[in-house]
């Protein structure tokens, strides 16, 4: 059957972060889900948390547009290849509508004209009436190539409460759509938790209630009618990096090691053959030219992966013999000699660097980085509680990091032969990230 030439294509946006946008994005994938359709969801900015929660909703992975770290023809790309086969795509903004990392560039409006589709507010009704339009009218008229065509309410106390944001919305020239009533069982959890994939099944009554509420309270068939648009053409070819063949590529994915975007593995794929392996289950290293540690959460592991030593000691007996290792945040301190908890008790890891990880003092440092090396730019973010105990002697470092203002991060790249580590998660699905080591 031929796919249709038009679907329902939106991104979910908001005034300000915690507004209850990622709440009423699972809602709404899972009641789309549930009349049958296919939909294919994606976020905004590097966030690898909510895509998860996406996936617990929809049953498909969701897959990151960022603005900072992909060119928007590669931003295009992605998309329009991720939709070609879905009844209905569902975008989640990230903080405000027009929030960028410089004034509104990147933000989830650019990204919502960069793919050509419109936008849904959803506006914390919350002690407000009908000044709320005010509000709307400024969100439709700030930009003119920013197309908001509807508006859900969230924690709406009752009727009589949204008659007065329903007659500010259809004045303000916005179709409201309906709204979700104040409750305290619509929280999403605290974006620090080392989600398992049972507890992530816990949560299933979450997009549940959201989409039962949602089915009562907003007129879905009106909201799928008003963001009817036509279906992405795919792009001609793609220039994606590729290599000589017989390569062979491992990467660690487990519930420790997670934090991975499905573009980056398509890159790696080009490079060679993808082979996926667990060091929290004590797998050793498979054959390999290059081994990728992405980021996650081995601070909730630190016993069993102490443990698994022979997944420990293959990567180092790879290490020291010269091979290829990209590892970032998590997989970084993987690499430690030690990764210490926060009261301060030390577990050994791979020792392939000659420093420790620690949680004592736990402190957020995040933030888009440039990543200069080897005369090319690399670009991806940082987003950790960890930082490296202090040492006299510490591991060499190489390149430059900047920050998305072009202000010197001081984000570091350690390198020891073969093996590149730092805290920045590199989104390379537009480069060679074999060209690192050259």
């Amino acid at each position: 059957m031929t796919p249709s030439t038009s679907i329902p294509q939106l991104l979910v946006a908001a005034g300000s972060s915690g507004s209850g946008k990622t709440t009423f994005t699972l809602g709404l994938l899972r009641a789309l889900k549930k009349r049958g359709l296919k939909v294919q969801s994606f976020k905004c900015g590097p966030d690898y948390i909510d895509p998860k929660f996406h996936h617990l909703a929809s049953g498909s992975s969701s897959i990151n547009l960022d603005l900072f770290m992909m060119s928007p023809e590669h931003v295009r790309a992605v998309y329009a290849r991720h939709t070609q086969t879905a009844d209905a795509t569902v975008v989640e903004g990230v903080m405000g509508l027009y929030d960028g990392y410089v004034r509104m560039l990147g933000s989830s409006a650019e990204v919502a004209k960069t793919v050509g589709i419109p936008t849904v507010l959803l506006v914390d009704a919350r002690s407000s009436a009908y000044s709320v339009g005010a509000l709307l009218y400024g969100f439709k008229h700030f930009r003119q190539d920013t197309e908001v065509v509807g508006v859900v309410f969230n924690r709406v106390a009752s009727e009589n409460h949204y008659r007065f944001l329903r007659e500010a919305a259809e004045d303000a020239g916005v179709i409201p759509l309906g709204y979700i009533p104040k409750t305290k069982l619509l929280e999403v959890p605290s974006r620090h938790l080392g989600l398992s994939l049972r507890e992530l099944q816990e949560l299933d009554a979450l997009p549940e209630d959201v989409a039962a509420l949602i089915e009562k309270h907003v007129d879905v068939d009106r909201l799928l009618e008003a963001c009817m648009r036509p279906r992405p053409a795919l792009p001609v070819e793609e220039a994606v990096p590729t290599s000589a063949p017989g390569r062979k590529i491992a990467v660690a994915r487990d519930e420790a090691f997670n934090f991975i975007y499905e573009e980056n593995i398509r890159a790696l794929a080009a490079q060679g053959e993808v082979s996926f392996f667990s060091p929290l289950k004590d797998e050793p290293l498979p054959e390999c030219d290059l081994l990728y540690l992405p980021g996650g959460y081995p601070e909730f592991y630190l016993s069993e992966l102490a443990a698994a030593e022979r997944s420990r000691s293959s990567i180092a007996a790879y290490a020291a013999a010269g091979g290829r290792v990209l590892a970032e945040c998590g997989g970084m301190m993987y690499l430690c000699r030690a990764i210490r908890d926060e009261e301060g008790k030390a577990y050994p890891m791979c020792g392939v660097l000659d420093q420790e990880a620690t949680m004592e003092g736990m402190r957020l440092r995040l933030g888009y980085r440039k990543l200069r090396l080897g005369g090319r730019e690399y670009r991806g973010h940082e987003f950790h509680y960890s930082s490296i105990v202090p040492q006299e002697v510490g591991e060499e470092t190489v390149g430059e990091q900047l920050t998305a203002r072009d202000e010197v991060a001081p984000t570091l790249l350690y390198r020891r032969g073969n093996v590149l580590a730092g805290y920045t998660h590199l989104y390379f699905a537009e480069q060679d990230p074999f060209a690192l080591f050259s």
